[in-house]
């Protein structure tokens, strides 16, 4: 498994790639049980994080950090309906024909598959979003993502503002 060797004291792995993604899915994948799990980061002072806290085959539970001013590229899914629930900080979410909206704490935003979006965290204080994928169909990628042309574009790519990481020593979200 592709996982960073830099395992945060929650014990969850960070995901460094679309492939340690996946894989962190199907670790943490369960079919006949309840599982149970505590949202717990470390902030990043530069870049951003992903953590898989918990999957089903249709369904995973991802908790995304971003540096204060942090930011992706305009993209889609193409084979998962997502949200994202800002539990702290903010951001600015966009749509590809000028759409616009602020997204603070406790607030969240639904994106269909094949929504374009992409947003900017607000400066001051490290964004935190619960990020819940549900994804349709399962012989295909659940992490699938197109750029504005239908081209694919992988999230962790500069062209998806990728920077290197560097996490707080002292800072956590809990």
């Amino acid at each position: 498994m592709e996982l960073d060797p830099k395992v945060t004291d929650t014990q969850v792995p960070l995901a460094t790639s679309s492939q340690a993604w996946l894989d962190a899915m199907q670790q943490l994948e369960v079919h006949d049980r309840p599982h149970f799990f505590q949202l717990a980061a470390r902030l990043p002072e530069q870049g951003r994080t992903n953590q898989v806290f918990a999957a089903t085959p249709l369904l995973n539970v991802v908790l995304k950090t971003y540096a204060s001013g942090g930011e992706n590229e305009l993209h889609a899914h193409s084979n998962e309906d997502h949200l994202f629930v800002v539990l702290q900080g903010s951001a600015t979410f966009y749509g590809p024909r000028g759409e616009e909206k602020t997204v603070v704490r406790h607030g969240g935003v639904v994106l269909p598959k094949g929504v374009l979006y992409r947003f900017t965290a607000h400066e001051g204080e490290p964004l935190v979003l619960l990020r819940v994928g549900a994804v349709h169909d399962l012989t295909g990628d659940p992490l699938a993502r197109v750029d504005e042309d239908g081209q694919p574009f992988d999230g962790y790519s500069e062209g998806n503002k990728e920077v290197p990481c560097i996490l707080s020593m002292t800072k956590w979200f809990r």
